[in-house]
């Protein structure tokens, strides 16, 4: 499970936003070993793509040497998908390299919602996962794909 605050989530989605009809992408970064996103860090997309996103190489070199220097992991790994759905295609697959992260895809195809799913991407291996928000006073509620303020929705849940 995915357990982020509220200010994280909205400046991923902000940031997913600000970048369409390109893709955004980012990392969140946390204390080595914790499982705990702290520190936002939006990237530049190279491929400046509505449907492909990559890092720039200098910039992911000086990026991951920061966190390595401040004892900090990529927890976090987002982009977003500008007119699918947001799930990992199979170029995203391929390249997800961090077995220990957590793969956030944000689809902005929607106007009006921010779809908001989390990832685990290990040998090729898909497994969504529930993400709650943590507000300021515990663990927060999981959230809906499509509606980032309620109950998350998952296959068989009545309307």
């Amino acid at each position: 499970m995915l357990t982020i605050t509220s200010a994280l989530y909205e400046k991923i989605v902000a940031h997913a936003r600000a970048d369409h009809p390109d893709e955004a992408c980012g990392v969140i970064a946390g204390p080595a070993g914790s499982d705990r996103p702290e520190r936002f860090i939006p990237m530049l997309n190279a491929e400046r793509s509505p449907t492909f996103y990559r890092f720039d190489s200098l910039e992911q070199l000086r990026v991951w040497r920061e966190m390595d220097d401040r004892d900090e992991e990529p927890v976090v790994i987002y982009h977003s998908h500008t007119a699918t759905e947001a799930y990992p295609s199979r170029t995203d697959i391929s390249y997800a390299s961090e077995p220990a992260a957590h793969y956030v895809v944000v689809s902005t195809r929607e106007p009006d919602h921010a779809e908001f799913r989390s990832f685990r991407i290990v040998d090729g291996e898909v497994t969504e996962e529930e993400v709650r928000i943590a507000g300021e006073d515990g663990p927060g509620e999981p959230r809906r794909r499509n509606d980032p303020v309620g109950p998350p929705v998952y296959p068989g849940d009545k309307a």
